[in-house]
């Protein structure tokens, strides 16, 4: 394995051989590199001002040469050569995220980067943001002439950044063990809205990848292609990564499975890291000593969500916010009997299963829609049997184009402190939850303070109610523009996966990433594994040269004969984010050209 340390005073001459090779293949003459030669030649007594570090191989052959120049705030990347024969290896990857891991150590919050335009699409591809001429001014890099005699200098710039506060706070700053256990937590709620087999529940459980933003083992029920993790590790700078999959091809037991192999059970129980579930059960305490306390999870109910909205609103405090009335019908008739008053009055309304994930369990219908179906109890009859709440309809804005759908993220520590993740834009069509975008400015500048303090308040209650974990609250946005609570999820989310990934995107490759968690994007056929894995590779490469990353979030969904891919894409921009979403989209859709038509159902 290449590891990264300190420069020797003793290695100077040699390392500017290094870095002369480095220059030489990109094929500039003899003459170019003649002048360049006094300006890149690293002096003994340099090294150490300079914080110059060397990659190595096993062997001790140096492979590349990087510093780290300059005084916090500002600093400068002087030096980033790799040893020709070395390029592509993963080398410059490895140095330049030292570099970035050193600046923060060391106080810098702006790296600043000149590159040779050969490097250009190196620097873009590790999330360092161009500069235009307009917006320099900071000084060049002790190598920028020599880099740039050719007149195409091309100036980046990064935020090196810690793991934000609420990270650390989340498993402690270290690695800890993920278990995908998503059926298992839908099952305890006894809903006929969730499917008897949970196969989107595995599906989903792929999701365990990305409980913490940094993890040691991975508990799946499902076997995972290795192309995967492989994957998935190498796009957020993971290493030694555990996997332990295939454990239930059906039903929701996940934890009683670890524990059916007591040798597994002691491994990811005794290495002293936390373990990470979806949602508390309790199954998951029985395997990890956790006392199980079923009340924990009453506002998972969608009535005794409302009845808590409810009484944090009547206590005042909260402007911008408004509960939309709802009534628990006891029986069909009644339900029926309210939903065709509504209708009558000619207003929307929601109906609503006690629990439900996704969506699931969840139907708009609106005062045409009774009428096209023959009446309310015409309706009630497509819907899952069990108890339903009728639930006021809030209208949204005007401009179809105006934020509906948004949530906040937070969770309550051991020790009961409440810590607040932020807020997230949801994507959700006809009631269903199909993604969610984190990041700076995802969130409209008005919506922050209201949703925010709301967040915090349900917080504070669910921490007094003994609950522990994690925990958002949805809302939809009305006419008026005021936030209308929905529902809290005490579980992990769709957009706590996106705000665990940018966590850890901000610490590998500097602050200020937008992510976008995009639950299904369909494929054009269904395709082998190995071929899965190649699209991945190829949609990692693509968006990689536009400045953004792409992860590969839920594999299994292409196996299915209605073949899809649940996907994360990252970027620092809301344009590159949108690029990088739409080439995924494209791509994805376009696989089945490769076949000459679309899959059939169980080909």
């Amino acid at each position: 394995m290449v590891k990264v340390r300190a420069a020797r005073a003793a290695e100077a001459e040699a390392l500017t051989g290094l870095v002369m090779r480095s220059k030489a293949h990109w094929g500039y003459d003899a003459g170019f590199l003649a002048a360049c030669a006094a300006e890149l030649r690293i002096r003994p007594d340099e090294v150490t001002a300079r914080r110059i570090v060397v990659a190595e191989d096993p062997q001790g052959t140096v492979l590349g040469v990087a510093s780290l120049e300059g005084a916090a705030p500002l600093a400068t990347l002087g030096l980033l050569f790799v040893e020709p024969a070395a390029i592509g290896r993963g080398v410059g990857r490895l140095l330049y995220r030292d570099v970035l891991r050193r600046a923060v150590e060391q106080g810098v919050r702006r790296l600043v980067i000149d590159s040779d335009p050969h490097a250009a699409g190196f620097y873009r591809a590790m999330g360092a943001v161009a500069v235009p001429a307009a917006g320099r001014n900071a000084a060049p890099g002790p190598a920028a002439t020599a880099a740039g005699r050719t007149g195409s200098l091309v100036r980046f710039e990064a935020a090196p950044a810690p793991l934000v506060g609420w990270a650390r706070a989340w498993t402690g700053g270290g690695r800890a063990v993920h278990v995908g256990n998503v059926a298992e937590f839908n099952a305890q709620f006894a809903d006929s809205s969730l499917d008897r087999e949970q196969s989107a529940a595995h599906h989903y459980s792929c999701l365990a990848a990305f409980y913490s933003p940094l993890p040691s083992a991975l508990v799946l029920p499902r076997a995972v292609p290795a192309g995967w993790t492989d994957l998935v590790c190498r796009q957020l700078g993971w290493t030694g990564v555990e996997v332990y999959d295939g454990l239930l091809e059906r039903g929701p037991g996940l934890a009683d499975a670890v524990r059916a192999r007591p040798a597994l059970a002691a491994r990811l129980t005794g290495a002293g890291e936390p373990l990470v579930p979806w949602g508390l059960t309790r199954p998951f305490g029985l395997l990890t000593g956790r006392p199980w306390r079923s009340g924990e999870l009453r506002y998972e109910s969608k009535a005794a969500a409302h009845g808590l909205f409810e009484r944090i609103l009547a206590g005042g405090g909260h402007p911008g916010i408004v509960l939309p009335s709802q009534v628990r019908a006891a029986t069909r008739w009644t339900a029926a009997r309210l939903l065709a008053a509504r209708a009558r009055a000619g207003k929307g309304t929601v109906l609503k299963s006690e629990h439900g994930v996704g969506g699931s369990g969840t139907t708009v219908v609106t005062a045409g829609q009774v009428r096209a179906a023959g009446g309310a109890r015409a309706v009630l009859r497509r819907l899952p049997r069990g108890p339903l709440l009728v639930e006021e309809f809030v209208v949204g804005p005007a401009d179809p184009g105006a934020v509906r759908d948004l949530t906040y993220d937070g969770f309550v520590d051991r020790g009961g402190v409440v810590h607040e993740v932020g807020a997230a834009l949801m994507d959700v069509t006809e009631g269903a939850y199909r993604g969610a975008t984190v990041g700076p400015g995802a969130v409209p500048e008005w919506a922050q303070e209201p949703l925010l303090a709301f967040g915090a308040a349900v917080g504070r209650e669910l921490a007094a109610s003994g609950y522990r974990g994690w925990f958002d609250v949805d809302f939809v946005v009305d006419a008026e523009g005021r936030l209308a609570p929905t529902e809290t999820n005490l579980r992990l989310t769709g957009p706590a996966i996106a705000f665990m990934v940018a966590a850890r995107l901000d610490a590998l490759r500097g602050a200020g990433h937008l992510v976008r968690i995009a639950d299904r994007v369909e494929l054009g056929a269904r395709l082998p594994e190995a071929q899965v894995d190649e699209l991945c590779a190829d949609l990692a490469r693509a968006c990689a040269e536009i400045g953004a990353v792409f992860v590969p979030a839920i594999p299994t969904g292409a196996f299915d004969p209605a073949p899809w891919l649940g996907v994360l894409v990252a970027a620092h921009s809301r344009e590159t984010l949108d690029a990088a979403e739409a080439l995924v989209r494209s791509a994805a859709a376009a696989v089945g050209a490769l076949f000459g038509a679309p899959a059939a159902d169980g080909d």
